[in-house]
């Protein structure tokens, strides 16, 4: 059974991905990135799955842009909310060398975004049947994991939307909304890094995967791209 995902950030790497492969499964994707016009690779994907792919225009640091676009799709039913778009936060992040307002704008992306997203299309997702907030996480912002310290500022902003995606877990659960946490690998992506060992492709493949096999029970954990529970 098909649905309505919307996905930020999807104009290149995991988010295109995502997009791609839920439109060649017959979903409508609302597909969200700053600048459309510019999103070369993410128009070639809208030409091979016509009808399936809605490029929509959306900074996530924008609160009113937020908004603009959850009145426009007032009263749809969006199955799944990704909120994929992040930054990795520049190059000052050791001990004494930190951009401040690089760091700043950091958690308006990665942090802040998702819950005002959730906020702004809460009823779209409560209204639909598969009811569920993916949030981008990473394996970075686990204090567990955390053995070699450094990337101060993409780390705590990684950490922090932990913290928004269990609380929006434990704050919906009355509604049958899930929230989720997801790390999609070391992926080679522009963010990820050549030397990444994971594909764009083969995270997105999984991410979907895990998506799909979501139970209530899920709500408020952090997975792998494999469905592994990883450590908050």
């Amino acid at each position: 059974m098909n649905g309505t995902i919307l996905i930020t950030g999807a104009n290149r790497g995991i988010g295109l991905e995502l997009a791609t492969r839920y439109a060649a499964d017959g979903w409508r994707v609302l597909a969200c990135c700053r600048q459309p016009e510019n999103a070369l690779e993410l128009q070639i994907r809208q030409e091979r799955n016509p009808g399936k792919i809605s490029i929509q225009t959306l900074d996530v640091s924008d609160e009113e842009g937020i908004r603009a676009l959850a009145r426009q799709w007032k009263g749809e039913p969006i199955d799944i909310l990704f909120n994929n778009a992040g930054v990795r936060g520049g190059e000052l992040q050791d001990l004494g060398n930190v951009d401040v307002e690089t760091w700043l704008q950091t958690f308006r992306v990665n942090t802040i975004a998702p819950l005002q997203m959730a906020a702004a299309f809460l009823e779209n997702v409560a209204g639909s049947r598969r009811r569920i907030i993916a949030t981008m996480g990473s394996v970075m912002g686990s204090i567990a994991e955390n053995s070699s310290g450094g990337q101060y500022i993409y780390r705590s902003s990684k950490a922090a939307v932990h913290m928004v995606g269990h609380c929006l877990a434990r704050d919906l659960r009355a509604r049958g909304i899930i929230s989720v946490l997801l790390h999609p690998g070391w992926v080679k992506t522009d963010m990820g890094g050549p030397n990444a060992t994971v594909s764009p492709m083969e995270s997105a493949a999984g991410l979907q995967r895990v998506l799909a096999n979501l139970r209530m029970e899920d709500s408020g954990r952090l997975f792998d791209f494999q469905g592994n529970e990883l450590p908050w």
